[in-house]
């Protein structure tokens, strides 16, 4: 009899139940309920990063893949997995457009709010992966003159295009680190906003982290602003979440909890990554349908006129309309304790592909296709 492959799935993945019943036996538990009862008997494993996968999870189970729906893979014991013959798959960049996204948006909300013109400043990107990689591309196309920091990348592809970390900060407006949260080696990020850090900012930029709190210590966060080293801070990500500091997320221009690479796209783009990845693993047919993104919901308000929107904003404008993560940082400031409890309720948007703008000139055509949108002719 031809064993059908049984599956577990986190309830937490969006969009994904349906498919997967198409290639086996799903079972879906809640995060917290995988424990070495429930998956003793599974072939396959499709999380998120709350499940811890390790011998205490799976010593003694039939579990030969997992695959997490998630750029980071710090909750998976790649190294016993190796070892007791278990294959593991992430899903590298399935985030990274909702990253960009809130960081283009934070920063129009910055300019706006702060009364800053973005064109001719100069954004330093420390971290130069999926996420900043691809926020280099599309940050220009506000006016900003880019500046790359990465040690590792410059040392195995030469030097060129990339700047020392210290000349970067030098001669940086704003800064916005998107680095893995690494504690050994010779380019450790843990605690890298750090006295000798704040020293070189000379510009007294605003500083984004929306990659991992250790990177940037709430002390020396305070110290920045105190100090005024640091103008502003946009913080998606903080040392010691879901207990966070108080003071800071009210000292921040903008404070949300963790959700800056939430968006239904990049949801979506995990979990297909995440199944098409078991079924290479066990040799089972694709489902059909995997690639069809029709099932992400329709923005509230997908067509955007141009025509309705102030002079002098309307890119800025353009791109808050995608997603504004002002209200969800207005409900951390006020109950910086119900961080997980905002978390959980976070409502994804839609990135900027979702949405259709009307009434673009012919000087914005270019700028806003570079950011991601729709252009109606």
């Amino acid at each position: 009899m031809k064993h059908i492959p049984q599956l577990i799935l986190d309830s937490s993945l969006p969009y994904l139940e349906d498919l997967a019943r198409e290639v086996g036996e799903v079972t879906t538990l809640a995060s917290r309920d995988f424990s070495p009862e429930r998956v003793a008997q599974a072939d396959a494993l499709l999380i998120r990063s709350v499940v811890h996968c390790d011998a205490a999870l799976l010593s003694g189970s039939r579990v030969r893949m997992i695959a997490t729906a998630t750029a980071g893979y710090d909750h998976i014991d790649g190294a016993w997995c190796d070892a007791a013959g278990i294959a593991w798959r992430n899903a590298p960049g399935c985030n990274a457009g909702g990253v960009v996204q809130y960081v283009l948006s934070s920063l129009a909300a910055w300019s706006l709010e702060r009364g800053v013109d973005l064109e001719g400043l100069t954004l330093g990107i420390v971290g130069v992966g999926h996420v900043g990689g691809r926020l280099a591309e599309r940050a220009s196309a506000l006016g900003l003159r880019v500046l790359l920091c990465d040690p590792p990348r410059a040392e195995r592809e030469g030097g060129e295009g990339f700047l020392p970390l210290e000349a970067l900060l030098e001669q940086s407006d704003i800064v916005t680190l998107h680095v893995p949260l690494t504690r050994t080696g010779r380019y450790a990020t843990a605690g890298m906003v750090d006295g000798g850090f704040l020293a070189h900012c000379s510009r007294r930029p605003l500083l984004i982290n929306a990659c991992r709190g250790g990177v940037a210590p709430t002390a020396q966060l305070l110290r920045g602003l105190e100090s005024g080293r640091l103008r502003d801070v946009i913080l998606d990500c903080w040392e010691g979440e879901p207990e966070i500091s108080p003071e800071l997320a009210r000292r921040a221009f903008i404070a949300t909890p963790h959700v800056a690479g939430w968006t239904a796209d990049g949801k979506w783009r995990g979990s297909r990554m995440a199944l098409a990845a078991v079924c290479e693993v066990l040799e089972l047919p694709e489902p059909r349908g995997l690639w069809d993104s029709s099932v992400l919901p329709q923005p509230v308000e997908p067509v955007l006129d141009l025509n309705s929107l102030p002079e002098g904003e309307r890119i800025l404008r353009a791109q808050l309309h995608s997603a504004d993560p002002r209200g969800c940082s207005q409900l951390l400031k006020a109950e910086p304790e119900r961080f997980a409890e905002i978390r959980h309720d976070y409502v994804f948007p839609r990135e900027a592909s979702a949405y259709t703008l009307r009434g673009v000139r012919p000087e914005e055509r270019a700028t806003l296709e570079r950011l991601g949108f729709r252009v109606q002719d």
